[in-house]
């Protein structure tokens, strides 16, 4: 079979051979582009709207904050790229072969609680729909819509990457049109939109808002996927330059996240509502709509494959040893159980909101010292063979203790400067000094940076026998 065809994905957590690295960069850009031309991404627009900010607000928080959010994801795609290995495999350089366990073992859950966001909106969008033709919101008919969208899920996932790669490729094309479709509908009918939209709040509660959004859904979303960018871009053939995987990737993420979120953004004006059913009924109504929901299926599905790709190979970066496609099911199982939680929460934007504050709580000072350790402390060379040798032996250490105490401390940073929704994610920075500003991404990423590069003063070096007796 053709390489650029189906087939099935056998590898794990190894390097990948540079005969099998047969992927470019406009396929990177595909897979990320149709992980993100999803409804979760209307919601995160919609978020600033039901947080009571204005319209223009919130579109400026999605085009500014994803600058930034996007540039780090992209970073981090480079590294794959550069080393051929996976993204919590690569993460034992900073933390040691088996300190690495503990980011390993974050990403791994937060893969369950994504798989069960992402699966919340295809379920709504259908039983929204399905509404209009008589079935009633219950319990049963959502089990067996969540059941379907489950099984197609963990089907492509667990198959792999080649998989998700000829998904993405033959499905992306005709998404991008229905998108196109609904944001013209969207922003030429009388009464969709309310572009005169501003915020109630006063000066300092809407600054603090502002700051909020950017962290949660501005900045924050390019973040909450930089545990997993290696995991594909370690395909890409290395006669590829790394700037070309850099704007390709941070392409695919940016132009879906940005068109979105403006479109939740501009629904959510008139109907204030973060459901996604009510923003397509309130473009679309009647058998149109089932149109509309044969193709706004797939975004969710297409991040969901990788949730569940990524989610086993942070297993087994931990050291499990089974099998890729059987933790691949147990992973789709434990989904399965956490998308029951969001589809039946009292609140879901209130629920989303906490759910990316906390994210954004570990995943910020994880970057600081993941991009501190690659691009600063190693100038982007790593000794692959070493991540992969036994805690004993690995040049890079059982547990490198700078990494997880700067992991620590940029924790406690991020929280000091957070303001979230709940009291436990307001920090006493944040409250007392920034006027209620949220700043957790940038004083989490700075700080577990810098101090990682403060405690890490033995030279970087690449290869496995200097590496040793320079410890």
């Amino acid at each position: 079979m053709a390489k650029t065809e189906l087939r099935l994905d056998d590898h794990a957590i190894e390097p990948i051979p540079e005969a099998d690295r047969d992927s470019t960069g406009p396929q990177q850009m595909w897979i990320w582009a149709g992980a993100n031309i999803a409804p979760i991404n209307w919601a995160l627009g919609a978020l600033g709207i039901i947080l009571k900010l204005g319209i223009w607000d919130t579109i400026a928080v999605i085009v500014l904050g994803n600058l930034v959010g996007c540039a780090l994801f992209a970073s981090f795609t480079v590294m794959g790229h550069k080393t051929g290995v996976n993204q919590m495999v690569l993460s034992r350089a900073a933390f040691g072969r088996r300190g690495a366990y503990l980011p390993a073992a974050l990403v791994f859950l937060m893969t369950l609680g994504w798989i069960g966001v992402n699966t919340y909106f295809p379920v709504k969008i259908s039983m929204g729909i399905l509404g209009q033709f008589g079935v009633p919101d219950t319990a049963l008919p959502n089990l067996i819509v969540i059941t379907i969208i489950m099984a197609l899920q963990i089907g492509i996932g667990t198959y792999g990457f080649y998989a998700i790669r000829t998904f993405e490729k033959y499905t992306v094309p005709a998404t991008v049109a229905i998108m196109v479709l609904i944001s013209v509908a969207a922003w030429t009918q009388p009464g969709v939109v309310n572009w005169d939209l501003t915020s109630p709040l006063p000066p300092a509660e809407r600054f603090a808002m502002l700051t909020l959004l950017t962290a949660a859904i501005g900045i924050g979303w390019g973040i909450s996927w930089v545990t997993w960018a290696s995991d594909y871009s370690r395909f890409v053939s290395s006669s590829t330059s790394s700037a070309s995987v850099f704007w390709y990737s941070f392409a695919g993420m940016y132009v879906p996240v940005v068109w979105l979120g403006v479109l939740g953004a501009t629904i959510a004006s008139v109907t204030q509502d973060a459901d996604p059913a009510k923003m397509v009924s309130a473009v679309f109504g009647g058998p149109m709509a089932v149109l509309v929901l044969a193709l706004v299926l797939h975004g969710p599905i297409a991040t969901n494959i990788l949730n569940v790709y990524s989610a086993t190979l942070a297993a087994l970066s931990m050291g499990i040893r089974m099998p890729r496609i059987v933790l691949a099911l147990l992973v789709g199982a434990a989904g399965y159980a956490v998308t029951f939680y969001f589809v039946f929460a009292p609140s879901f934007a209130q629920a989303f909101d906490h759910w990316m504050i906390g994210l954004i709580m570990w995943l910020s000072p994880f970057a600081g010292v993941a991009l501190a350790d690659f691009y600063v402390k190693r100038k982007g060379r790593v000794d692959v063979a070493e991540l992969y040798r036994s805690p004993e032996t690995s040049a890079y250490g059982d547990i490198n203790w700078p990494g997880i105490i700067a992991f620590l401390v940029g924790l406690v940073a991020g929280w000091s400067c957070q303001n979230g929704l709940l009291p436990v994610f307001q920090g006493p920075i944040s409250r007392n000094l920034l006027g209620g500003a949220d700043l957790s991404w940038l004083a989490g990423t700075l700080v577990a940076g810098g101090v990682y590069l403060a405690l890490s003063r033995k030279p970087a070096v690449v290869g496995a026998a200097a590496i040793r007796q320079a410890r």
